[in-house]
């Protein structure tokens, strides 16, 4: 654990000097370094120090979320796509770095010629050697081989990133699919609630004992009630299909047992130590990747300016016969050539000065990424605080909603109250059950939120445990 520390301290290290003096091979001294929080403001005392799970999603107990997770890592397109563009990366670091190696070819060459009125003819043929090799004495070559390396570390980190995003993706359609089949269960309770209602109010009132208005306000409730089951649905059906897009599923064919929302648990909020987060979330990688990149670019502009020194060398023979070509006389051939850029109109230095320009650009971008990560998980962490503050009042008032409602019952059967205050007491109630719905999804997304903010569990593959 202390080795492991020790590496976090280095790469943090180097990450600030990035920031401070990325920028000198353009203008030394240009590029402030840029401060890092040593906690989070809005971290509680339930906030544990740690860092997600690997398997965070396991946290919540829904053996059938952890099955979707493991179907999307097989059959999402999202990730077969991200798959293939690390793929595409490898290869151009491949290519990029067959410049620094010699090149050869061999030809063989065959020809006819003659006289077309005479009849008399030739034969010829030829076998050739070859190769060159570009000294790469200003560092062009090496820079272009380094870019495509980080582009391809870049290409890494993107790909943990599509993997992190898909994974809180599905997590939260999953909650947002259970949220809503509660809140249809919860619309068919009190549904039947009010046609229980209905059935009392329409014997009272053919005993004259209250009047048809109350016995429409009633009937009206009840088709109210009814009604809330289109939207519902629909969005029921909605979110199914998104989830089944998701998983690489067709929508038609795709479908979950689900349950209640209620009955999941809450993971713990971890927030873990807020100067490590630049090495626990791969976009962040991949950001200071690229920026590598753009840095390599201006070495490489650089370099355009200098002369290039290209060694060559050739050996061939040729024959009238094909049969002794190779038992002709063999020639070689070497040489080098220097080439220095004189005038291209300022084309070689105006690309140097928007290399150098694109640079000060991914810095400031960089900076700014960073910043926003931070303000984003400090804000999950306040949001989860305020979520949890007013889920307990949530829950009390529920409970309250519940309780008047039963009182309003038996007073209205009792004949001590009229309907209006039933009616009001129904829709306190269904209310209250709407409220809390929203609230436990906003509580558990939330989580979600932070989760994916703090990386998800991802670890940089040299610091794993």
């Amino acid at each position: 654990m202390m080795n492991l520390r020790i590496n976090y301290s280095l790469r943090l290290a180097s990450m600030l000097l990035l920031l401070a003096l990325a920028g000198c091979a353009v203008r030394s001294g240009e590029y402030p370094e840029q401060e890092l929080p040593a906690a989070w403001q809005y971290a509680g005392d339930e906030v544990a120090a740690g860092w997600p799970d690997k398997t965070w999603w396991a946290l919540f107990g829904s053996e059938e979320l952890n099955q979707l997770i493991a179907q999307a890592e097989k059959n999402s397109p999202t990730l077969e796509a991200a798959a293939q563009q690390l793929l595409q990366a490898e290869y151009q670091a491949r290519i990029a770095g067959a410049s620094l190696l010699p090149s050869a070819d061999a030809s063989l060459s065959a020809g006819r010629g003659g006289n077309i009125e005479g009849g008399g003819h030739s034969e010829s043929y030829s076998l050739s050697l070859g190769a060159s090799y570009e000294v790469d004495f200003w560092g062009k070559n090496r820079a272009a081989r380094l870019a495509a390396l980080e582009s391809y570390k870049a290409s890494q980190y993107e790909l943990e990133t599509v993997r992190l995003t898909l994974n809180a993706s599905i997590v939260s359609h999953y909650l947002q699919l259970l949220s809503l089949q509660q809140r249809v269960a919860t619309a068919e309770k009190n549904l039947a609630l009010a046609e229980e209602v209905l059935a009392l109010v329409e014997r009272r009132a053919s005993a004259g004992a209250v009047s048809q208005l109350d016995l429409v306000r009633q009937r009206a409730l009840v088709l109210r009630q009814r009604n809330t089951f289109l939207p519902l649905k629909q969005q029921e059906r909605e979110a199914r299909a998104a989830l089944a897009v998701l998983l690489g599923e067709l929508p038609q064919t795709f479908a979950i047992q689900g349950g209640d929302i209620l009955s999941l648990q809450v993971p713990a909020v971890v927030g873990g130590v807020a100067s490590e987060l630049l090495l626990r979330r791969p976009d962040l990688q991949a950001a200071e990747a690229s920026l590598k990149v753009v840095e390599l670019d201006v070495v490489q502009a650089r370099a355009a300016l200098y002369p290039s020194l290209t060694l060559r060398g050739s050996l061939g023979t040729s024959s009238d016969e094909f049969s002794d070509l190779l038992n002709g006389d063999w020639l070689y051939n070497l040489g080098a050539s220097l080439t220095q850029p004189l005038f291209q109109g300022g084309r070689l230095r105006l690309q140097k000065k928007v290399a150098e320009a694109r640079l000060q650009a991914a810095l400031a971008n960089y900076r700014n990424t960073i910043l926003t990560a931070f303000s984003e998980v400090d804000n999950g962490l306040a949001n989860i605080q305020s979520l949890n503050a007013q889920a307990a009042l949530q829950h009390e008032e529920l409970e309250q909603a519940r309780e008047t409602f039963r009182l309003a019952d038996i007073r209205y059967r009792e004949g001590a109250d009229d309907l209006m205050t039933l009616l009001d007491a129904q829709q306190s109630l269904y209310a209250a059950e709407e409220s809390v719905n929203s609230m436990v999804l906003g509580q558990l997304q939330a989580v979600v939120t932070l989760y994916r903010l703090l990386g998800g569990g991802w670890q940089l593959p040299e610091q794993q445990e």
